[in-house]
């Protein structure tokens, strides 16, 4: 037995007090419910209590973990989505609580790029374990991000995409949206000021990308990690909606800075203008605005997840 997943307690040593984990659950999530109560029956095979909030209407995740963190409380467990732990992402920056994640939405990005699989019971078993993984957030105006924040073409897809077809069409959801959306796509000018250099761009799409994965299947850049220290940054400077349909499987892969109309960068900061203000996407929430200031807030959370691979 271990204290807290540290070391080895000696024979005379007291037991050590069971974990206790602040429990927010997303009940409106694509596969909410699914096994969760097998996954809570693992955390508290482990001796850890698992106290549930159930939240009210209007209520968000940052609101109760600020309200709650004083409790005694020695992680918070978010089950939800990529949306969910955008919310809560502000309060884990405030009062610094260790997180973790039972995937229940429907992209589940943060958790892919953490290697941390959809099944409830394997992702119980990896907050069991107890090992932490400090990782890095992106910021917009103030607003963290975990994922990618997006302007252009998947803000917009973002702002048409409802929860009810999230729900009812899972990845599907994604792909119907983007088709209605694609033709009707125009490209748009923007300013990208990054150490001082100006590029004045025609663009339908600038992503900031923190970590791996974004928007249901998209690579942010193939070699991104979430620990990695930077900010990839890509503009989609294409002529027509159809040049998008050839660029989808390198996006997928995250190897689509290989072509010449894409312009891709790693940077820790970036500032963004736009000749009109448009919406800024972060992790599938439409939070902020151009003009956008972005920078990356490096190792500021911790998140129980497997070991990193190493590098290479």
């Amino acid at each position: 037995m271990t204290a807290h997943g540290d070391r080895p307690l000696s024979l005379n040593a007291a037991p050590a007090p069971p974990r206790r984990l602040l429990l927010l659950v997303n009940r409106q999530a694509r596969n909410g419910g699914a096994a969760l109560d097998e996954a809570l029956a693992v955390l508290r095979a482990h001796d850890i209590v698992v106290e549930e909030h159930p939240c009210s209407p209007g209520q968000n995740a940052a609101e109760v973990i600020r309200a709650r963190a004083g409790e005694g409380f020695s992680a918070v467990v978010l089950g939800g989505g990529d949306g969910t732990l955008n919310a809560a992402a502000p309060a884990l920056l405030d009062t610094g609580l260790p997180f973790g994640i039972l995937p229940l939405g429907t992209a589940n990005d943060l958790a892919r790029s953490l290697g941390i699989g959809p099944d409830l019971v394997e992702a119980a078993r990896v907050i069991a374990a107890g090992h932490l993984r400090r990782i890095d957030l992106g910021e917009v105006n103030g607003k963290p991000f975990f994922n990618v924040a997006s302007i252009g073409f998947s803000a917009e897809l973002a702002g048409e995409l409802r929860a009810e077809a999230k729900k009812r069409w899972g990845r599907l959801g994604y792909a119907i949206a983007a088709f209605r959306l694609l033709r009707r796509i125009r490209p748009f000018t923007a300013w990208i000021t990054q150490e001082g250099r100006v590029r004045k761009i025609r663009t339908v799409q600038i992503s900031v990308g923190n970590g791996r994965h974004y928007g249901g299947g998209m690579t942010v850049e193939s070699s991104a990690a979430p620990d990695d220290g930077k900010l990839d940054i890509y503009s989609l400077e294409v002529g027509h909606w159809w040049r998008l349909l050839v660029l989808f499987p390198y996006l997928r892969r995250g190897t689509h800075g290989q072509w010449h109309d894409v312009r891709a960068f790693p940077a820790v900061s970036c500032a963004v203008a736009t000749r009109r203000r448009m919406p800024v996407n972060t992790d599938g929430e439409l939070t902020a605005t151009t003009p956008a200031m972005f920078r990356l807030l490096p190792k500021c959370v911790s998140v129980f997840a497997p070991p990193a691979p190493p590098p290479g």
